[in-house]
């Protein structure tokens, strides 16, 4: 019985944590989407606000990249900050790679 809470325990732990780091990943995307939206769509003030976000809250190696880029539907133009990171896993199960998206609408 011991091993069998002892699993779910950990399958516990492993969920929560994966949801914690997707929930920071994605607040940092947007806000860098939004800085870089706010400055004009300058994408490289996106990149830095979202890499200066995640080093104060994610450990070194988690974050594997940051790309901005800017985006037109219609008459609409937006600022997509896309964050690629690796989730630290516990066991083996689960994915290990996790990529999240910030938008926000240009201000003119």
């Amino acid at each position: 019985m011991v091993p069998l809470l002892a699993l779910v325990l950990l399958a516990v732990v492993q969920v929560g944590l994966a949801l914690h780091v997707r929930a920071l990943v994605a607040s940092a995307a947007a806000e860098g989407a939004r800085a870089s939206a706010a400055s004009g769509g300058d994408l490289a003030v996106g990149v830095r606000r979202t890499r200066a976000v995640l080093t104060g809250s994610l450990a070194d190696g988690v974050v594997t990249s940051v790309t901005a880029q800017r985006r037109t539907a219609g008459a609409v133009a937006t600022v997509d900050v896309e964050v690629d990171a690796r989730l630290p896993l516990i066991g083996l199960l689960g994915p290990a790679a996790l990529v999240v998206h910030g938008h926000a609408l240009v201000e003119p």
